[in-house]
């Protein structure tokens, strides 16, 4: 079976109004295997309890709903692990799995300059359309840290 690149001519998906769109080996990578994702419930719950910080964004209604957790090392200010759960599709997904790996080892203020725009770099890019789901994840943790921060005082 030959791969799909998004250099190649085949699309990996086609819109409902026939555009072609070409996801890159990174965005299929974190689609399908992602990292630092809740898998359960009952995992989820269990690690907001101990978390430092926890954003949720988005809207039900719509169809995309974020929750990001984060835990803080106390003395450097940097982000141990970030862990999450989404109601979204891949590209959200593939986004918020490439923001997760990007924040681990980063202080609160190398975290907050992480831009949506990076994230879809990070991941050799994404259809046109569908350039907004990077901005979930990012809002997501943008939350988290502003919910940490609140914590903290």
């Amino acid at each position: 079976m030959k791969k799909n690149t998004a250099a190649s001519n085949k699309a990996d998906v086609t819109g409902h109004r026939g555009e072609q769109w070409l996801y890159t080996e990174k965005v299929k990578d974190h689609f399908f295997h992602p990292r630092n994702i809740f898998y359960t419930e009952k995992e989820a719950v269990a690690y907001e309890k101990k978390a430092d910080g926890i954003g949720q964004v988005g809207s039900p209604a719509c169809g995309d709903v974020m929750k990001l957790c984060i835990k803080v090392d106390k003395k450097t200010q940097k982000i141990k692990e970030c862990r999450w759960k989404t109601f979204g599709c891949a590209s959200a997904i593939a986004s918020t799995s490439m923001m997760s790996e990007m924040v681990i080892g980063k202080t609160l203020e190398e975290a907050k300059k992480i831009t949506p725009q990076d994230i879809v770099k990070a991941l050799g890019g994404l259809p046109t359309r569908k350039i907004h789901c990077s901005v979930l994840g990012d809002q997501a943790l943008r939350a988290a840290i502003e919910d940490y921060e609140k914590r903290k005082k």
